[in-house]
């Protein structure tokens, strides 16, 4: 309701420009600010159960807490699309004639050394960053058609690193990927708190709820900003290095959470990873690169074969499979000796 806020969620210190510039905040070209928002730190996680478990709203919060929102993309359809992309920095090219797309429902892991382009890749296909050639299509459309807001509700970015500058509880955090979905001078409502609850707790998140997110752990802050992307009900989701500081229960516990939301709302996924492992075990295709430019793409067998790899690394591999599940399993061949790096 427009000026208003639910009694749920009201607080004294709201303000109504907080919506707006969350919404900034939330929308990829700013993945790494933090605004404010305009529901208190001390607001309960009961308030929060309250709020999932309320009477319906004229909202789709019912459907979306049970993992079905609305409005799903449809099967098999293309969500993401780079066409011969090239950018850089400056004068600094630093991607060369990339092209990939991404269906409804699929993980594409983008993989390399440091330094192959991977996390430029994500801000060109986010709108952060824009290519000096070739285009960037969202659901058929370029993403230079769209407004940052637009963007902000059909696609979300979690970057390596995200900053706050103040003392926001895991909660407001996390409300703060609603901000696409408010206009100005609007509130969170029901609906929206509702939204927040499933994302906290889809990522076991419930129970830090009114943590400040200075208090939290790197990893326990990687799913904080994991839990934010999901509350902006994407259909897309760009994640660099979402398993970074994570150990090796969440590591598993993100990789389920997200093929559960792949195979319930079509969520497309695309994710840069240092674990070749992980990607093979995952991901539906894949995407090595090397100083920027396309070394293979494809299924994780086509791709990760030792000759590839020997290619990007300039190292030895090993390449075979996991007796456990059969997959693709990738080891160093060769210890680097003392003095390689001089």
């Amino acid at each position: 309701m427009k000026g208003e806020r639910e009694p749920l969620a009201a607080t004294a210190s709201s303000t109504p420009h907080a919506s707006a510039d969350a919404a900034e905040a939330a929308a990829p070209a700013a993945s790494g600010a933090t605004a404010g928002s305009s529901v208190a730190p001390s607001l309960s996680v009961a308030a929060i159960n309250d709020a999932a478990t309320a009477a319906p709203s004229p909202s789709n919060a019912a459907a979306y807490a049970a993992g079905t929102p609305e409005c799903l993309p449809a099967a098999g359809a293309v969500a993401l699309r780079a066409i011969n992309l090239t950018g850089g920095y400056g004068d600094r090219q630093v991607l060369h004639n990339v092209s990939i797309d991404v269906h409804a429902g699929e993980l594409l892991a983008i993989v390399g050394p440091n330094g192959a382009g991977k996390s430029t890749l994500l801000k060109i296909l986010s709108g952060a960053l824009p290519p000096w050639s070739g285009v960037a299509e969202l659901e058929g459309r370029p993403l230079a058609a769209y407004d940052r807001r637009a963007i902000a509700r059909r696609l979300a970015m979690v970057a390596q690193e995200n900053l706050v500058a103040f003392r926001f509880s895991v909660l407001e955090i996390v409300l703060m990927g609603r901000a696409p979905h408010l206009g100005p001078f609007h509130f969170e409502t029901r609906h929206d708190l509702a939204i927040a609850h499933a994302a906290l707790e889809r990522f076991d998140l419930l129970g830090l709820a009114r943590r400040p997110i200075q208090e939290l752990s790197g990893g326990e802050r990687k799913r904080v900003f994991l839990a934010r992307a999901l509350a902006q009900d994407p259909h897309v989701a760009l994640l660099d290095e979402p398993t970074a500081f994570l150990d090796l229960r969440h590591v598993a516990e993100i990789f389920a959470r997200l093929r559960e939301l792949r195979i319930e709302r079509g969520l497309a996924v695309v994710a840069t990873l240092h674990d070749l492992n992980a990607a093979a075990l995952h991901a539906d295709r894949v995407l090595l690169m090397k100083d920027g430019a396309t070394a293979g793409y494809g299924t994780p067998e086509e791709v990760f074969t030792a000759a590839n790899l020997r290619a990007v690394y300039e190292t030895e591999v090993y390449v075979g499979r996991n007796p456990a599940n059969g997959s693709i399993t990738v080891l160093p061949g060769a210890i680097v000796r003392p003095g390689k790096w001089d």
